[in-house]
């Protein structure tokens, strides 16, 4: 069974960091693109980055571009966010997903980690 499990989440002040990751069981990364999704409570869930190996390429919305990175490791089967200089504006449960490409709608979902940055 396609399992993403997500791990990393907490409360962190603004201006630190945290990293979450997803870990796929059942499916190699190889061909599937993860997706790191968040949504914050009365907000729209919003699409924050994505990477695809199989592609190639890797996505970040405009509101996160130069602060998080996503990256893959292929031997653990697990995709990592590696999120700096965070701003209040980035609490959300955070999602990762995944799908055959990025410019997909995924169709596997983890449970989401709770992360909350706030002084």
């Amino acid at each position: 069974q396609v399992q993403l499990v997500e791990s990393g989440g907490g409360l962190v002040q603004p201006g630190g960091s945290l990293r979450l990751s997803c870990a796929a069981s059942e499916f190699t990364l190889d061909y599937y693109a993860i997706h790191w999704f968040r949504q914050a409570p009365g907000k729209e869930r919003e699409l924050v980055s994505c990477i695809s190996s199989s592609e190639g390429s890797t996505y970040y919305a405009d509101s996160v571009k130069g602060r998080f990175t996503i990256s893959t490791d292929n031997a653990k089967n697990t995709v990592y966010l590696q999120m700096n200089s965070l701003k209040p504006e980035d609490t959300a449960v955070y999602y990762c997903a995944a799908d055959l490409y990025c410019s997909g709608d995924p169709d596997y979902w983890g449970q989401g980690t709770q992360v909350t940055v706030s002084s």
